[in-house]
Parts: structure tokens; sequence; C-alpha cells
């Protein structure tokens, strides 16, 4: 399902236009991308959490020509599903 899926779907349950749907939509990811910059864990109850992991710098290889290279280390997002959603998705529900 893309983003535009799911504003179909939100505004057919809501009765809303379309227009008015992607703007919520947009601004509950701009929100949520926002808390992950700043450094927060965004908690959806029932949903999932979305938090950064840092990882930490390691060694790899060019894989054209075998050299050893450092990969540096950065931040990146991350999801863990919560027990409703993982229930819904194994067909428990």
């Amino acid at each position: 399902m893309r983003k535009q899926d799911l504003v179909k779907v939100v505004a057919a349950k809501t009765k809303q236009p379309e227009s008015q749907v992607l703007a919520v939509v947009n601004a509950t990811f701009d929100a949520i991308r926002d808390g992950l910059a700043a450094g927060e864990e965004v908690t959806i109850t029932g949903f999932g959490s979305f938090r950064i992991s840092e990882r930490g710098a390691r060694e790899g290889r060019n894989p054209q020509t075998g050299e050893r290279i450092t990969i540096a280390s950065r931040r990146s997002p991350s999801f863990r599903p919560g027990t409703q959603l993982k229930r819904a998705v194994a067909g428990e529900e």
C-alpha cells in the first residue's frame, strides 16, 4: 500500500475529502519525522514505536577491490511493532 492508497482508504472510512485526509497524513508523517530528528521516541499505542538506533563505526570491504574500509557511525530510524499490530498481522484478532 502506497501513501495515496492509504489516503483513499482513510478518506472512504471517515467520509472526508481526500485533499483533507492527505494534509492530515502528511502532518502525521512530518510529526513522526520531526520527533525522530529531535532524538525522541515516537510511540503510537496499539501500533508500535519509532526510534533512532545508533550504529557504531565498523570495518567493511569494498566489494569491487576487496580493500578494507571504515564505515562511519550513523543514526538510523527503526520501528518496533506493538502487540496489537503483531496479533493483527498473525491473524489472531
